[in-house]
């Protein structure tokens, strides 16, 4: 051990620019890696994260919907007789559409998830500062993070919004009542008003001044018991008719889009991978067919295949390694300057399984320059064999 350990460090603090130069080829590979991994968190994160924090165990989709929450529609009537089936504590209507935040001074738009929620009942988030919504009609909106971060809005501020309705832009004047951590759906922030006043609001073909008890998509249902999922979804789906109840997980995975571009985040990671499992693997092959003679001499003079083989691994773990620590803290401190409304999270889980990932293509790139550096003939890498 100790020789191989010698005879690795040796050779690369006389070849420290050549090995350098390659430490930053994989830092750069290990950046990219880093990135794809951290752009799929962000992604999805960006399309499930509403619905992944919800206050509830299952939601409750029309039956003809497929799943689509688009599609699906949920009256109060149905709503009541999910509130009736036992099991269930509570049962609150949700309905998705989008509206845009205008900036009059810089003329900047934000686009955002527009969700209504009923106050006090599952699906509503809860806030971080101010209060929740409290009447089914009122004018007033709880906004989460992001919006905040990027309006400038603070608890008590007045602000309009604008959809479309009735074939023109319609503007709304809300007031912030609370903030709420990030609640992205639909790969936009978003901000909550009561179901009523979303009735009112969202985007349709004609004005409506909004009903008492209007139509959601889903309906999000909170159990008594939390373990029992399973029997409680067979429970509606046998209680009450025209309807389709799904864990959290399910609805999030059948939101438009998100497993094709999750599939997809995941392929190009593949690739990268792969990428850096040939390009690691080539360097250390030509590396070895470099240095034949010098490892026809150790062989000539003793040194057994083990220490040469461990060298080799050694060495290729000190320059793989070296790589992912500079392309992890370039990572890193890009990180910190991006603006919030770039789709990247580096989750704890994905970049700690992106990193272990690159450090064991290293090793497993560099398996064949060792199986060549042990098949390296002593008298012939020495030019006295015929």
């Amino acid at each position: 051990m100790p020789t191989s350990f010698y005879l690795a460090l040796k050779e690369t603090w006389r070849n420290k620019g050549r090995f350098l130069l390659f430490s930053m080829v994989i830092a750069l590979i290990t950046l990219l890696i880093l990135f794809i991994a951290a752009l799929g968190e962000g992604l999805g994160a960006g399309n499930r994260e509403y619905i992944e924090k919800l206050n509830a165990e299952l939601l409750v989709y029309q039956d003809t919907a497929d799943l689509s929450i688009a599609s699906s529609r949920i009256g109060c009537e149905t709503r009541n007789a999910l509130r009736g089936v036992n099991g269930v504590q509570d049962v609150g209507a949700v309905g998705f559409s989008s509206a845009t935040i205008p900036d009059d001074e810089t003329g900047d738009e934000l686009d955002v998830s527009l969700i209504g929620v009923e106050p006090g009942r599952p699906g509503e988030p809860p806030v971080i500062s101010g209060q929740g919504l409290e009447r089914r009609d009122a004018n007033e909106a709880v906004i989460d993070r992001m919006v905040a971060e990027v309006t400038g809005l603070h608890v008590g501020d007045r602000f309009n919004i604008r959809v479309p309705q009735a074939g023109e832009e319609k503007t709304y004047l809300l007031k912030v009542l609370g903030v709420t951590e990030s609640q992205m759906y639909g790969i936009r922030p978003s901000m909550f008003v009561p179901i009523v006043k979303w009735d009112e609001l969202r985007p349709q073909a004609t004005a409506s001044g909004g009903t008492q008890d209007p139509a959601c998509n889903v309906a999000a249902v909170k159990l008594q018991n939390p373990g029992e999922v399973d029997a409680i979804r067979a429970r509606l789906a046998a209680q009450v008719r025209n309807i389709e109840a799904v864990d959290l997980q399910t609805a999030y995975q059948n939101t438009p889009g998100y497993t094709a571009q999750q599939q997809t985040l995941n392929t190009q990671n593949g690739f990268a991978l792969l990428i850096g499992l040939l390009v690691i693997g080539g360097f250390f092959q030509i590396q070895t067919l470099q240095k034949v003679p010098q490892i026809g001499m150790l062989k000539a003079i003793g040194t057994p295949n083990s220490v040469i083989a461990l060298a080799s691994l050694i060495q290729i773990v000190i320059i793989n390694a070296l790589g992912v620590v500079v392309g992890g803290l370039v990572s890193y401190g890009l990180s910190l300057v991006f603006p919030p409304g770039i789709p990247l999270v580096f989750e704890g889980g994905a970049i700690t399984r992106a990193l272990g990932s690159i450090m064991v293509i290293g090793p497993l790139g560099g398996l064949v320059s060792i199986r060549l550096s042990l098949r390296v003939e002593p008298l012939i890498a020495l030019g006295l064999g015929g």
